[in-house]
């Protein structure tokens, strides 16, 4: 096992993955997929080391590397059978790891015999996000199971930098601040770097996020993954329409003002931007009324890039104070949430007053709460001047809402209603520790510290 891989701290993400490939109750393989540089292969080893220290022995351990030129044209049945042959006294479970799997032809095709024949393996394979979320989708069903690893979380962000920390968790959804300004500093940071490891840690690469970002992660989606996937020719247009998107991350947009920006087609772009969904470069959020229902013809929609880091590598950092910040601070706490499955919209309807950033809602789509994001103090000691925020809140008789600040703290009942104020990056490190555990425990939540 390389040493530098154990001397990084695993990500949080770490111990569902390892849930799924041990419970032997699930008889599927685990699809690890997820944006390019988030880190896949590293959890992979870091799950190897795991098993290493839990007594497994390592002749029932497997790693293999499927973009490597001398596997081209082998069959993952074949691959299994060399193994085997390697190691004849690896009685017992066995655990496969192929990464990089998208590079092999019809590797779903392969896989599912192996998971219906061989109660004998536990199988993970790893790889590109577009490529593999499409074909398992569409191949693997009742048998795949997909795991998807997102950009690091605040939290996250903040335990592998090893800094001290500004917050930590005490209890289950239960927070010591210590220094909000040290916190809110770490958050600027991470809001301009931190969505992938190596950005985050690596002094080198930071010096340059413009050459890493760019050309080692968008560069290689736009120019390769998704053109081998759907047959884009035209990649310079739709590199073009990225950056639109980018540069708008988090602002309401329409079909029609990006055709008349760029000069392409309404349905040329509604298909380049499910590409770059399906790449998770960016993730589109559907408008909603006062109601919390959808539009029947709504053109208006918010994009989102997954990763505020992507702003950087494109566009340069921002500082705290820049105009463009506000707009990276609700791209960033998206990001925290997106990944978990939660039904997110925003709202808006009547004046520019009418409006909400985030807005959660049950399988039912009644609104079930309601988020507006500011990277301001201003309404701490008058929350009733969240106007949008308290329509939306009397007129679905939510019992709370919320709303980030930059740095206070605030609670208020208004007409019955709880209207709570955080810090952004307090609000960032609770979703991305609820993320982790797969839900959100908003009402629950407490602070201690502090002084409100």
């Amino acid at each position: 096992m390389d040493q530098g891989t154990l001397e990084l701290r695993p990500r949080a993400y770490l111990a569902p993955v390892r849930a799924l490939l041990l419970e032997p109750g699930l008889r599927r393989a685990v699809v690890l997929l997820g944006p390019r540089r988030v880190g896949k292969t590293i959890l992979i080893r870091h799950l190897i080391a795991d098993l290493l220290g839990s007594n497994v022995a390592a002749r029932r351990i497997a790693y293999v590397e499927m973009d490597h030129p001398l596997l081209h044209g082998q069959s993952l049945e074949a691959l299994v059978q060399q193994i085997e042959a390697a190691t004849p006294d690896g009685e017992g479970l066995r655990y496969l790891f192929f990464d990089e799997i998208q590079s092999h032809k019809d590797w779903e095709k392969h896989l599912k015999p192996l998971v219906d024949h061989r109660p004998d393996l536990r199988i993970l394979v790893s790889g590109s996000a577009a490529a593999l979320k499409r074909q398992s989708t569409e191949s693997g069903a009742g048998r795949f199971t997909d795991f998807l690893l997102p950009p690091l979380t605040f939290s996250e962000y903040l335990h592998l930098r090893g800094e001290a920390a500004a917050i930590r968790e005490e209890r289950p959804n239960q927070y010591v601040l210590d220094d909000m300004v040290l916190l809110n500093e770490q958050f600027v940071d991470y809001v301009n770097f931190g969505g992938y490891p190596e950005l985050a840690l690596s002094p080198a690469v930071r010096g340059n996020p413009e050459r890493f970002i760019k050309s080692d992660i968008v560069d290689k989606v736009l120019l390769r993954d998704l053109p081998q996937l759907y047959g884009i020719k035209d990649i310079q247009e739709l590199n073009s329409l990225f950056t639109l998107l980018a540069f708008n991350t988090a602002e309401e947009i329409s079909f029609e003002q990006l055709s008349q920006r760029s000069g392409v087609g309404k349905q040329t772009i509604q298909k380049y931007i499910e590409y770059l969904e399906a790449a998770f470069l960016i993730k589109r959020v559907f408008r909603v009324d006062q109601d919390g229902r959808r539009y029947q013809r709504e053109r208006n929609f918010k994009v989102y890039l997954t990763n505020s880091a992507m702003y950087t590598g494109l566009f340069g950092a921002r500082l705290p104070d820049e105009a463009e910040f506000g707009h990276l601070v609700e791209t960033a706490l998206f990001a925290q949430r997106f990944h978990e499955g939660a039904r997110l919209n925003y709202a808006r309807w009547g004046n520019q007053d009418c409006e909400v950033d985030l807005v959660e809602s049950s399988q039912a789509l009644k609104p079930t709460g309601a988020l507006e994001i500011k990277w301001s103090d201003r309404y701490v000691a008058r929350p009733e001047s969240l106007t949008g925020l308290m329509r939306f809140v009397r007129n679905n008789r939510l019992p709370l809402a919320w709303a980030s600040t930059r740095s206070q703290f605030g609670k208020a009942i208004i007409d019955g209603a709880e209207i709570r104020q955080w810090p952004a990056a307090v609000l960032a490190f609770h979703y991305g520790v609820s993320a982790v555990r797969g839900r959100l425990a908003d009402f629950d939540a407490q602070v201690s510290g502090f002084a409100t």
